[in-house]
């Protein structure tokens, strides 16, 4: 591959950063970072982050609300748009082994503003990923402190959701977890390693042991008779009933579809194997496997689980909090709801931490390409980590979960991972043709039907979600546009080599 210098195609708000370009900045030794992880690595690192709040709560949610046994339906539709979606990735990411994940990948086929809207999204995205989940963990943490070891967390220090002011556990959790990852990807991953085989484990233990007491009279109906949904109107409603009159139902077939756009949130992360692209060994061969192998073994298990948890219980008795642990007391086995809850509250860290890794390994690319201050996208002398970019990013998220009540704002984090899949899979479209000329180690099937299909598909499921959310996202986005033009747009390196040819 040739290492000449070349200008952008185009000097304006839509330049593009050629192939080349990237992996020559990754070369740099004061902006690069250490290459150790495996397709195995990457394969745990998926299953690490995917795993997580969506199957440990989703599953009473959606079954109780929306779908009922059918829940297991919509887990697959689910995966449908995610695999489609994945495909996309594995493309761009064996194509363009470079930290950024869609980010990078839009910089090097739509252009430097579209890079820079993602990227500002996956900012968000990450950022309230890691809160929420942080959230999360410390109420489970929180539960299981006072129910094993009778020690009860000072009200003031656990948090908005649970009365207080300061969520102690959640914040010391995510400053932990920073710390990991300035040490270093290959002690992040051996930790991933250990807590996501503990997870699994926990699953399977559901799976295994749940079948037992599985009840063939809790599957009927399997599709429950379809119902209004009551989303109160206004800015609570889903877009898509507020442009076209559209009225989402529960329950239905239609009721499988509305649950899919909840469940969805359980299989955000696997996109957060391609922001780790820079830091694997062999990234042609190793990132399509690590991000296809974790979303398939995730799907399998998640339909397993939702099969058999609602056969356990029937859909309309089951918990929104604690549907597996409490499917398991609700048939008078304690030990195996405890073992459950011990599993939710290791297999949570984990997520946290590859939502951080994510959050970091798009800061410093942005950084490193000059639309954030080339400060943070200097690597640590001896770990070589982005460790300017993960301490700072690490405390702020920290007092973000710390202080903050971030219920309202969780569906910000579909949304933004939605459109991200939009972006990528035009990506691939676009890049196809402007360069066919490309080594592509793998190759998204079928152009452009199937990143057509992934388009539309995402777009779906965005529009199934609240206008309201779709504002606040409006919001971040015109505040990324107006940060663009005030400080990126100036600084971008891309936009010096085509003012003077000099990068």
């Amino acid at each position: 591959m040739s290492t000449q210098q070349q200008p952008p195609r185009s000097t304006g708000a839509f330049r593009t950063k050629t192939v080349e370009q990237s992996i020559r900045d990754t070369e740099e030794p004061e902006h690069a970072l250490k290459k150790s992880l495996s397709a195995w690595d990457l394969t745990v690192f998926g299953v690490g982050v995917i795993i997580g709040t969506g199957i440990f709560v989703l599953t009473g949610i959606a079954a109780r609300e929306n779908a009922g046994p059918a829940t297991a339906l919509s887990f697959v539709a689910a995966g449908v748009v995610c695999a489609l979606a994945a495909l996309c990735y594995a493309e761009f990411a064996s194509t363009v082994p470079v930290a950024g994940s869609a980010y990078t990948f839009s910089y090097a086929s739509i252009g430097e503003l579209p890079a820079w809207i993602i990227g500002w999204d996956l900012v968000l995205e990450f950022a309230l990923g890691t809160a929420v989940v942080a959230v999360g963990w410390s109420g489970y943490a929180r539960a299981l402190l006072e129910t094993n070891l009778g020690w009860q967390m000072p009200a003031a220090l656990s948090g908005p959701d649970a009365g207080g002011h300061f969520d102690l556990l959640a914040f010391l959790l995510i400053l932990a977890l920073t710390a990991v990852l300035v040490i270093g990807m290959k002690l992040s991953a051996r930790i991933t390693a250990i807590v996501v085989a503990i997870k699994v484990i926990v699953v399977l233990l559901v799976i295994v042991a749940g079948a037992f007491f599985i009840k063939a009279d809790n599957y009927v109906p399997f599709i429950p008779p379809a119902q209004p949904q009551e989303t109160g109107g206004g800015l609570a409603a889903p877009l898509v009933q507020a442009l076209f009159g559209y009225e989402p139902t529960n329950f239905g077939v239609m009721g499988i579809f509305t649950a899919a756009a909840i469940v969805f949130f359980a299989f955000i992360g696997f996109d957060v194997v391609a922001t780790a692209a820079e830091e694997t060994r062999s990234p042609q061969r190793d990132m399509p496997r690590g991000i296809l192998g974790s979303l398939f073994i995730c799907t399998l298990l998640y339909v397993a689980v939702t099969i058999v948890v609602t056969g356990m219980q029937h859909y309309t008795e089951m918990s929104e909090t604690a549907p597996l642990a409490d499917a398991f007391k609700a048939v008078d086995q304690p030990f195996f709801a405890g073992a459950i809850s011990l599993g939710a509250v290791v297999g949570l860290i984990t997520v946290c931490m590859i939502l951080l890794l994510g959050q970091t390994r798009v800061f410093f690319a942005m950084s490193r390409d000059g639309l954030l201050p080339r400060f943070f996208s200097v690597t640590h002398p001896k770990f070589r980590t982005p460790h300017r970019a993960t301490i700072v990013l690490g405390v702020v998220i920290a007092l973000i979960a710390g202080f903050t009540s971030l219920e309202a704002l969780a569906a910000l984090v579909n949304i933004g991972t939605l459109f991200a899949f939009v972006i990528v899979a035009l990506g691939v479209i676009i890049l196809r043709n402007t360069r066919p000329d490309l080594h592509r180690a793998f190759r998204t099937p079928w152009v452009p039907v199937l990143p057509i299909v992934s388009i539309a598909a995402s777009l779906w499921l965005m529009l199934n979600l609240p206008a309201e959310t779709w504002l606040r996202f409006a919001v971040w986005m015109a505040i990324g546009v107006v940060v663009y033009y005030l400080y990126g747009r100036s600084h971008s390196r891309l936009g010096k080599l085509g003012r003077n040819a000099e990068y």
